[in-house]
């Protein structure tokens, strides 16, 4: 059988499981999606500022990431320029609530993981 890809629209989200971390990692559970958020908490905005993060995220996924976060009412965008359309990210209540998570995962990884360090993480 072949792996089948998880559709998220905003008609109706497919989900693996009722199970909460089940449905959040069908949200922010690639190597890409928490890495936005952790730079939109620190307060990165625009398409450039997220590119220019260390990890060095492809173009596409980028786009990709923004959409579904925006989506799954994680972050709105606001129009900042015409011509050519520019936009800004902002967390919404419901992103800027994964700060606290994520804030348990840099804690985790610096106590467990040797070598880890938030140098260059931040602004």
């Amino acid at each position: 059988m072949k792996n089948q890809k998880l559709t998220h629209n905003k008609q109706k989200p497919a989900w693996r499981s009722p199970c909460p971390i089940a449905r959040a990692l069908d949200i922010v559970g690639d190597k890409w999606t928490l890495l936005v958020v952790r730079d939109l908490v620190l307060g990165k905005q625009t398409y450039t500022e997220l590119q220019s993060s260390p990890e060095k995220i492809p173009t596409n996924i980028l786009a990709d990431r923004l959409r579904r976060l925006e989506q799954h009412g994680l972050l709105k965008k606001r129009r900042y320029q015409a011509h050519p359309p520019r936009y800004s990210y902002h967390l919404t209540p419901k992103g800027q609530a994964l700060g606290d998570a994520l804030h348990e995962i840099v804690e985790w990884g610096l106590r467990y993981i040797p070598g880890s360090s938030t140098a260059g993480t931040k602004e």
